[in-house]
């Protein structure tokens, strides 16, 4: 399984038409194909040569030469999405970091009136598939920003570049040959084949695979269409993938437990337990109550005993077969429970290995930049941009050059 099977398993947009609300997004940084050298199509031999032996495989398999020539048009081989193949933020990340990458409160308040406009219609899909709305929401959430950021790269030159690439070949190149189903069958132009590194589209980031398998023409306009504003079919299909993949109805995902002092028991999601047996071992629902009985579940603790630690049921597997990622299932969770009125994590992540909380990484980023160092977004997320501001600071400043954050470095910022 990987990250599109893995992703049904991201130049922000205004939402127009039904999802119209009058707000914007939040500007959030995206790979850009126009300006990333990496996205754009660059000279390639070997990958011309596989485009040329693969053209014979597909017309095999029926894909006529004119869907081919259109599909291919002005695509090509991209680097840059190799690149991204070998740094997917949900497993390099911590769980503290991938959060505030994915679910910041600032996306949760913009996603909050988009899922009031869709609860309808999410209900009418929760009462076909199985799936709460507000699991649905999450994963919109999640995957395209409530549909503001549906991507940018050519699944044309996505699919064909990681085929051509070979570590997960004939997985890419069964969802380039899906790909060019869909301009076939005339459910997409190839202008609208656009998404994400891995060839994932539309609100839902669906692959090709997944979208052939899957999808459906909920919203009855004789098509099965996830490209346009309406999110309807992209959510449906979602649901339809998760119900297939085993979702069980009336069931949670998990949730946010507090595990007692000198606790020693077992963690993992390989290590499950019935709700009794947990309960026996001390684990207590966080934010009180008795804990939900569907069966055995796992306690997860993917920053330590000491940190948010979670229980995980049956249906939170089923998140993973859209991204295996732990980190993203434990995200899907956590921002379905805040878009449903749910409060933020009750456990604290507390200081990193430098000593220092989000907070006080929030407050190098904005001091950075205060003072002309372009450390990005303040989200507390210690990366490359971030790094270099550093770096450039501690050079201007005649000190010892790291690159690191640190206690003093957020005294001499504040």
């Amino acid at each position: 399984m990987d990250r599109r099977h893995f992703t049904l398993s991201a130049v922000a947009l205004s939402l127009s038409g039904c999802m119209s609300t009058g707000l914007s997004a939040p500007q959030v940084a995206r790979p850009d194909p126009v300006t990333d050298p990496g996205l754009r199509p660059q000279p390639n031999a070997s990958y011309d040569a596989w485009v040329a032996a693969f053209r014979e495989r597909a017309m095999a398999r029926g894909i006529t030469a004119q869907t081919l020539n259109a599909a291919f048009r002005g695509q090509g081989y991209l680097p840059g999405v190799i690149e991204r193949d070998r740094n997917q933020t949900e497993f390099k990340r911590s769980l503290e970091d991938y959060l505030a990458i994915v679910a910041p409160e600032e996306k949760i308040r913009f996603g909050k009136p988009l899922y009031a406009r869709q609860r309808g219609t999410l209900s009418q899909i929760e009462g076909q598939y199985g799936v709460p709305p507000h699991i649905l929401a999450s994963v919109w959430g999640l995957e395209s920003y409530f549909g503001t950021k549906r991507g940018t790269i050519p699944v044309i030159s996505a699919t064909s570049t990681l085929a051509w690439e070979g570590r997960r070949g004939r997985f890419f190149e069964s969802n380039l040959m899906d790909a060019l189903r869909i301009v076939q069958t005339g459910d997409a132009r190839p202008a609208q084949l656009v998404g994400s590194w891995a060839g994932a589209m539309g609100h839902t980031q669906l692959i090709p695979n997944a979208y052939q398998a899957n999808a459906v023409d909920f919203n009855g306009d004789g098509k099965r269409d996830i490209w346009t504003d309406d999110p309807t079919d992209a959510l449906a299909t979602t649901a339809r993938f998760l119900s297939r993949a085993g979702w069980r109805r009336g069931q949670t995902w998990g949730l946010e437990v507090t595990v007692p002092a000198g606790y020693s028991g077992p963690t993992g999601r390989k290590n499950r337990r019935s709700v009794v047996s947990w309960r026996d071992l001390g684990i207590r629902a966080a934010k009180g109550g008795s804990l939900p009985d569907h069966g055995s579940a796992a306690l997860l603790a993917p920053m330590g005993l000491s940190r948010p630690t979670f229980l995980v049921y049956h249906n939170f597997n089923m998140i993973l077969r859209y991204n295996p990622s732990e980190n993203y299932g434990l995200a899907v969770g956590y921002m379905a429970d805040r878009l449903n009125g749910g409060g933020p994590l009750r456990g604290t992540f507390g200081p990193d290995k430098y000593g220092l909380t989000l907070e006080d990484r929030k407050a190098i980023q904005a001091g950075l930049t205060r003072r002309g160092f372009d450390a990005g977004k303040a989200d507390g997320v210690i990366g490359k941009k971030t790094e270099a501001a550093i770096r450039a600071f501690q050079q201007s400043a005649g000190l010892a050059v790291t690159g690191t954050p640190s206690k003093a470095l957020l005294q001499a910022l504040t």
